[in-house]
């Protein structure tokens, strides 16, 4: 059993900058894939960026590509979702998300724990 909160969300102006974090609680942490994935106002929830059990590799929705960069300390039991030079297009309910496996997961119903999302808004 894993229990997540999130944390960090906020207003912020377009072209701004914010961190994500996303707490675990549970001795296992490390042997957790994590995820991060967004839902704005009427839409359906999509990928942000997956991050495996071990940090060592990385994946991320090409609309945040060159932009976000999801890490992890498995010290802290936390993962964190860095997201700069954001745009109007990132305002969204951000959720992080955990799945026991090695691989990197980018479908949301391949996660079987979610937190209970944080706010950005990013203002033109």
């Amino acid at each position: 059993q894993v229990q997540l909160v999130e944390s960090g969300g906020g207003l912020v102006q377009a072209g701004g900058s914010l961190r994500l974090s996303c707490a675990a609680s549970g001795r296992t942490f490390s042997s957790y894939a994590m995820g991060w994935f967004r839902q704005g106002l009427g839409k359906e929830r999509e990928f942000v960026a997956a991050i495996n059990w071990s940090g060592g590799s990385t994946d991320y929705a090409d609309s945040v590509k060159g932009r976000f960069t999801i890490s992890r300390d498995n010290a802290k039991n936390t993962v964190y979702l860095q997201m700069n030079a954001l745009k109007p297009e990132d305002t969204a309910v951000y959720y992080c998300a955990a799945v026991r496996t090695n691989k990197l997961v980018a479908v949301p119903h391949g996660y079987g724990y979610w937190g209970q999302g944080t706010q950005v808004t990013v203002s033109s």
